[in-house]
């Protein structure tokens, strides 16, 4: 009874209570605490602060500490105490798990490890508020653990590699957000992989490792090297020792945690029984053998649910022949999808351990043509007992993915009070405090992959997506303007044009950001002003010059949308640039389309009703290639790839069509596993008669060349011809304009 009459006389005299998500937000608090209890109060400690406690704590989190804290050179002292945890409870005794109390008599830390305090001291620094040049604190108590052991990101897409310079400040950041993992595994590098992967760095490729390893050590991240040998290995003894001095030889460059990937790949490199007595050695022989070395990580060949047809016993296999300590990655039930209980509830008995999970989010190597800046959300929030890790393949654009890097901290740190809308305007707010309205703006409606094959999608306009519907349904159907709507969407419109220039024009507060976004910022300002001559056109029906005048600047605007998707980031997975892609250009589309068909009816024109300029058009009664993009490099027109197995049905096609006919040099197909006899190409000059043209193989195994002549076409359409239904990779449908 004593007990409980102290601690609410304590209460009452602080202050204190349990503030909500949201408030614990705006103090600073990131990720989201455990356990806060924190006063209403504020204290500007009279006397700097002196350590005491353990013994040679961590260097790097008393470097933080001395940031965030006055400390005491002599003279008058407060306590600042760091000792181990006493608590007993087995999340208590978690790597990074800590208590932070903070009185007017001192601070208290307990810690379990050097994550711990690494952890607290971030914390700490966040707590920090200043007033008239002094440092204020809350009183207040924090119990503190993270939810999955291993967070972080695994570098893994195709595209532009990051910079060292990049690598160097994501490992920053990860120290700054509570992420402990990074795993170098980029796909450009040729020692990584093949053809170079059996031999070690080169001086200087070495020493830029261990910078990273450095870096790494002082941010509490454990770098992770990848190996990726399936491509070309040769399971014979020569090989395995090769992968063992690789392994040793970037061990002298410091690095403490290893992981072999199998992903990918085809052939002999694919089977569970051999990559299993390669791991099992590599276990046995070096991570083990070691006593500083990190648990072996795995990427299987067969690492979604969606794959598994290819062999079905592959992921039963590598369970029960792997050694028990080595983990194993998993993207879910597809490629790139969210992962829930379902998906766990699936993989882990296969696996016999918990998964390693490799979340595809936010990659966008199969979409290079959109940012994707949105909320992290969608997967479970209960499983947070059933993974063993929990890393996030980012974009080749290391600033703009932190957006979302923010999110994947939050959610991993603490599962069951995760809030991903509060989480996403926290990291709009951190990448640009003064500008984070406008950013937000920005992030809102650019958070979509758009179609493709993998079939993955993300809400993007939330805000405005029902004001555009009220638009453009009332307008299409009642042929009348929703006035509440059109005010809606006119704001928004010119919330777009403004936050399109003023980011652009604000490089000094984060211009890496605006360096990677550039491109898809000048084409959101298009998207701006486009919608706001569409709001224009619409009421102007009744007046044929202005209407005519309106109508010719949409037709500019949508040339200039087309030139700037063409001239910036000509990548070669999927060049161009695509902004509000989902809602926003759809509903101006459909309000532009159907006002100049009533344009034409009432004045009896034969204007063009077309509201997306593209000179290249893709037609398919095969369900899985409708949806896909067309896309432009250079002389080089295609279809964006399909990312996942096509079912061709027996007599379907795809043909591309191309505006005002062209000469064609060559017509590049490649259907992975195919015979060519299966395909028939073809080809025609008016859409009417069309002559058959004979595919050869070109570059490699399945890369197929066909060359259709002189002479402009106007149509090429590619046909099974099998007489059944044939699962197609589809990784190239090219044509190459002379």
């Amino acid at each position: 009874m004593k007990t409980l009459k102290y601690l609410l006389a304590t209460m009452l005299l602080l202050g204190v209570c349990n503030l909500t998500h949201s408030q614990k937000l705006s103090l600073g608090i990131f990720p989201e605490p455990q356990e806060v209890t924190i006063s209403s109060q504020t204290y500007a400690p009279p006397h700097g602060y002196a350590l005491r406690g353990i013994n040679n704590p961590d260097a790097d989190a008393v470097r933080l500490l001395k940031e965030a804290l006055p400390f005491a050179k002599s003279g008058k002292s407060l306590p600042l105490e760091i000792k181990k945890l006493k608590d007993k409870a087995p999340e208590m005794q978690r790597s990074g798990a800590y208590t932070l109390t903070i009185t007017k008599k001192g601070i208290t830390i307990g810690i379990v490890d050097d994550n711990s305090l690494f952890y607290a001291a971030q914390t700490l620094k966040q707590l920090v508020k200043y007033d008239e040049g002094k440092k204020i604190l809350p009183l207040c108590s924090i119990k503190d653990y993270p939810d999955v052991l291993f967070r972080g990101t695994v570098e893994g897409f195709y595209g532009q590699p990051w910079s060292h310079a990049d690598r160097i400040e994501q490992i920053r950041f990860y120290g700054r957000i509570k992420l402990n993992t990074y795993i170098y595994g980029p796909k450009d590098d040729p020692y990584h992989r093949t053809p170079h992967w059996r031999k070690p760095y080169p001086e200087q490729e070495g020493e830029r490792i261990s910078q990273l390893v450095d870096r790494a050590k002082q941010n509490e991240v454990i770098f992770y090297w990848a190996v990726h040998p399936g491509v070309d290995i040769r399971w014979n003894e020569e090989d395995r020792s090769l992968l063992l001095q690789k392994l040793e030889s970037v061990y002298r460059l410091g690095v403490r945690g290893f992981a072999v990937f199998f992903d990918d790949i085809s052939g002999e490199g694919t089977k569970a029984d051999k990559q299993a007595e390669l791991l099992n050695y590599i276990d046995e022989h070096f991570v083990q053998a070691k006593e500083d070395v990190a648990p072996l990580i795995m990427c299987p060949t067969i690492y979604n649910r969606g794959w598994m047809w290819k062999d079905e016993g592959y992921t039963t296999a590598l369970g029960e022949k792997l050694n028990q300590n080595i983990q194993i990655m998993w993207t879910g039930d597809q490629v790139v999808t969210t992962i829930d209980r379902g998906t766990l509830d699936f993989i882990n008995p296969q696996f016999k351990r918990k998964s390693f999970i490799w979340w595809n989010y936010p990659v966008s190597d199969y979409v290079t043509d959109h940012m994707l800046l949105g909320p992290v959300y969608g997967n479970g929030l209960d499983i947070k007992d059933d993974v063993s890790a929990f890393v996030s393949n980012p974009m080749e654009h290391a600033e703009a993915s932190k957006i979302a890097l923010y999110g994947v901290a939050d959610y991993t740190w603490n599962m069951e009070k995760y809030d991903s809308a509060a989480s996403w305007k926290h990291a709009l707010r951190a990448m640009m405090p003064a500008h984070a309205g406008y950013l937000e703006t920005f992030a809102a409606h650019n958070s979509d992959p758009g179609p493709s094959g993998l079939n993955f999608r993300r809400d993007e306009s939330a805000a405005i997506r029902p004001f555009l519907s009220a638009l453009s349904d009332t307008y299409r159907e009642k042929r009348t303007i929703d006035e509440a709507a059109y005010r809606q969407v006119a704001e928004e419109c010119r919330k777009i044009v403004r936050s399109a220039d003023v980011l652009l024009a604000s490089g000094n507060e984060n211009p890496a950001l605006l360096k990677e976004t550039a491109p898809w910022l000048h084409q959101f300002k298009l998207v701006g002003e486009y919608g706001q001559e569409v709001l224009k056109l619409i009421t102007l029906l009744q007046q044929k010059e202005k209407f005519m005048e309106s109508y010719t600047h949409l037709q500019a605007l949508q040339i200039l949308m087309y030139r700037t998707d063409t001239s910036y980031n000509q990548s070669c997975y999927r060049p161009g640039g695509k902004s509000g892609s989902k809602h926003l250009l759809p509903a101006f589309n459909a309000l532009f389309e159907t006002a100049v068909k009533r344009y034409n009816e009432l004045y009896g024109t034969r204007l063009d009703t077309r509201a997306v300029y593209l000179p290249y058009t893709l037609e398919s009664d095969v369900e899985q290639l409708a949806p896909l993009a067309m896309i432009r490099e250079w002389n080089n027109v295609g279809i964006s790839p399909a990312d996942a197995v096509v079912d061709w049905q027996a007599g379907g096609s795809l043909t591309v069509s191309i505006e005002g006919a062209d000469v064609l040099s060559a017509v590049w197909v490649d259907l992975g596993d195919i015979r060519a006899a299966d395909f028939r190409l073809e080809v025609s000059p008016d859409g009417q008669e069309w002559r058959t043209v004979e595919m050869k193989p070109s570059e490699n195994d399945t890369l197929l060349k066909a060359e259709p002549g002189d002479g402009k076409l106007l149509k090429v359409r590619l046909s099974n011809v099998s007489g059944v239904t044939k699962q197609v990779d589809l990784k190239m449908f090219r044509l190459t304009r002379r």
